[in-house]
């Protein structure tokens, strides 16, 4: 029960039409989503444009969260903000995939396993982003996502995601760490990057915004 109290913070499923094994794998694939949504893809986008990209992105990717639905009520403008969202994600998708595959030795995974899930299972999903993210972690891990997902909207058979048994709690404590360290690693590989760069010149930002 209190997992099922829980889960709406996390994604937007049914939590009265999961068992234990359902909680977790919708936990698991929200980790693995999340952690190129909300964590490496801002700092890519700081890291490339500043704190305008960063913000930008967020605005994006929140909109996407509120209105980016297949539903009715949606259906006429969130196509738009999902097809936006997804074209914002497409590097960091893919960054945070190479980096699932790379930390995976942190908890107790191989990097094969993680790049051949994702070559294998991720186009298969409907998101290009998230089955990259969530393919990578499943082969991380060792086990398998996807399959009957249950939406207050309805239901979707989602394609099945790497190789393995279905996730338990003890997977979703696995899942947390990798998803911290690919976080971190994201973060320093970010720094970096910006660090490289060329400061803009003095009143670039405010010449821009004339311009507009």
């Amino acid at each position: 029960d209190g997992a099922r109290a829980l889960l709406p913070a996390l994604c937007g499923r049914d939590p009265e039409a999961l068992d234990a094994d359902g909680l977790a794998r919708a936990a698991l694939e929200s980790i693995a989503e999340n952690t190129s949504d909300a964590a490496v893809a801002p700092v890519v986008w700081g890291a490339v444009a500043g704190v305008p990209g960063l913000l930008g992105y967020r605005a994006i990717n929140t909109l996407d969260a509120m209105v980016g639905y297949r539903n009715e009520r949606y259906r006429r403008f969130g196509w738009a903000a999902a097809r936006t969202d997804d074209v914002a994600n497409l590097l960091p998708a893919r960054l945070t995939g190479l980096l699932t595959a790379a930390l995976a030795p942190l908890v107790g995974g191989r990097p094969a396993a993680a790049l051949r899930a994702w070559r294998r299972d991720a186009a298969g999903h409907p998101s290009p982003n998230a089955g990259v993210v969530e393919a990578s972690m499943a082969g991380a891990l060792g086990v398998r996502l996807g399959g009957r997902t249950q939406y207050p909207h309805g239901t979707e058979m989602r394609p099945l995601l790497g190789d393995g048994p279905a996730p338990t709690v003890h997977d979703l404590r696995r899942a947390v760490r990798l998803s911290e360290a690919v976080q971190l690693t994201a973060a320093v590989l970010a720094a970096v990057l910006a660090a490289a760069k060329p400061p803009p010149e003095p009143g670039f930002w405010k010449g821009l915004l004339l311009t507009r």
